[in-house]
């Protein structure tokens, strides 16, 4: 069992959403599908019998994806982290997920749910917490004058080379 799992806050596109985040990442599947029963359409003013809850778990996280309504919408106060081991797994990972979203800067972007991701690789973490500040730092402003990760240009930057 696992101890902790995200909801995600749909208007109505839990199962439209839950399918797409499957699609995207090779460790994936959709779980179980909960529909509203009467009292729960009542009580939430969706359709009896309409998608209530999706579960589903990408590369071994189980999420849940609820159909409440429009009360609450997504914002970039929680975002997920995809890591990356290569320049093509990011430019796949990021073209499927910023199709109909929006593009942020420095890995970060909305999909068409409003979902916001970051995509990083995890060998920017030992080029920000490196001890020569100034290879952290020119790394730092790489990372911070791009939208899509470029691996190449930041490693570049890190290393003091010409791109």
């Amino acid at each position: 069992m696992q101890k902790l799992t995200p909801c995600l806050w749909f208007d109505d596109k839990a199962e439209e959403a839950a399918t797409f985040y499957v699609s995207i990442f090779k460790n994936s599947r959709l779980g179980s599908i909960a529909r509203y029963g009467e009292a729960g359409a009542q009580a939430s003013g969706r359709p009896k019998d309409s998608v209530m809850t999706v579960t589903f778990e990408i590369e071994g996280q189980e999420f849940v994806a609820l159909n409440g309504g429009p009360l609450f919408t997504f914002s970039e106060a929680v975002s997920f982290m995809v890591k990356c081991n290569s320049q093509a797994e990011i430019d796949e990972v990021w073209s499927k997920l910023s199709e109909g979203g929006e593009e942020g800067p420095c890995g970060w972007l909305k999909d068409k749910y409003g979902l916001s991701w970051q995509i990083v690789v995890p060998e920017w973490d030992e080029m920000l917490w490196d001890k020569d500040t100034a290879k952290s730092e020119r790394a730092m402003a790489a990372i911070l004058h791009m939208s899509k990760p470029d691996l190449r240009r930041v490693q570049l930057a890190f290393e003091n080379e010409e791109s």
